[in-house]
């Protein structure tokens, strides 16, 4: 019994393993197509979720201004600041590219699908992920640049990230808008299906972390990099991702929010996007020679978020009225 419970996180494990063993269908180029796989995954959860979403949760979602001012904080200023912190700490230990990429993981706006997906799962809510994810996704494009700019004087203007744009309407908003116009005839399907769309959010989730790890494998982001720097890198991922997740509970608790409110700003706030961030980085850093260690911090971030965010949501889910 016990081990039916825990498929998921085991899940996760196995899908670490394969990455490993199996890199190729799952990375760029691969028979999988991940970046079709992946998009197609998300853009399902979206439409579940907006068929399961009244209109007045998702109205009153974009009304919940003191959840979303902690999650933006938390991603552009709280993030960066621990950024500069970082950089003052390591001094000159550590090459300029990678101290450079752990700036710039912390400046890069929050992910969209999987803080969704990870608040569903954990029965948060999703109207407020919804709108708190995407609005970091818009502001990200301005102030992502401009904290680069701020310590490195030769970046260049904000990228005119248009492509990364049309995706997250593409993607995420249409399937979420259809998911709304389809309610007046799925909302009781959606109701008694609730299992069944949870299912469905930790497949896209398990995806996404097969997807990940292949990439970052077949990559060979592991491989070019000495052991040291990679622990290093593990290590302060780690920190990172627990200072912001706790300073965000402490804040959340604080203020006097709901449990479901709590979860959604803690996985929105805490999360770091990899989509956005590789386009980003081609884009500011051009031609620079030391791209690939620039992107190593957020190759290493983005599927240790997934695994830790994986476990809590799981975590969170059983512990919520009605969990199992």
């Amino acid at each position: 019994m016990k081990l039916a419970r825990d498929w998921f996180l085991l899940s996760m494990v196995l899908a670490t393993l394969l990455a490993w063993a199996f890199p190729e269908p799952g990375a760029p180029g691969g028979w999988l197509h991940p970046e079709l796989l992946t998009k197609g995954g998300v853009a399902l959860v979206f439409y579940l979720h907006g068929v399961a979403l009244s209109f007045a949760s998702l109205r009153a979602g974009a009304l919940l201004w003191r959840v979303h001012l902690v999650t933006q904080a938390a991603t552009f200023i709280v993030f960066p600041l621990l950024g500069l912190a970082l950089l003052a700490a390591l001094g000159d230990h550590v090459p300029d590219e990678l101290r450079l990429g752990l700036f710039f993981l912390c400046a890069l706006p929050s992910t969209v699908s999987s803080s969704v997906a990870m608040t569903g799962l954990a029965r948060g809510n999703v109207a407020a992920a919804v709108f708190n994810a995407t609005l970091s996704s818009v502001i990200g494009v301005v102030l992502t640049p401009l904290w680069m700019a701020a310590v490195w004087t030769a970046v260049s203007d904000a990228p005119p990230l248009g492509d990364v744009i049309v995706d997250l309407v593409l993607w995420l908003i249409l399937p979420l808008v259809l998911g709304q116009l389809s309610r007046p005839w799925l909302a009781g399907w959606a109701e008694r299906r609730k299992g069944a769309i949870s299912v469905v959010d930790r497949l896209v989730i398990l995806t996404m972390v097969y997807t990940a790890f292949a990439a970052s494998f077949a990559g060979g982001v592991w491989a070019r990099q000495g052991a040291l720097q990679i622990l290093l890198v593990l290590a302060i991922s780690a920190l990172l991702f627990a200072v912001v997740m706790l300073a965000l509970a402490r804040a959340s608790r604080a203020l006097g929010f709901t449990r479901e409110d709590r979860i959604a700003a803690m996985f929105c706030g805490s999360k770091k996007t990899l989509a956005a961030g590789v386009p980003m980085a081609k884009l500011i850093f051009g031609a620079h020679p030391g791209l690939g260690v620039i992107l190593l911090p957020i190759m290493v971030y983005h599927p240790l978020q997934l695994m830790i965010a994986g476990v809590l949501a799981e975590r969170w889910r059983r512990e919520a009225p009605g969990g199992s």
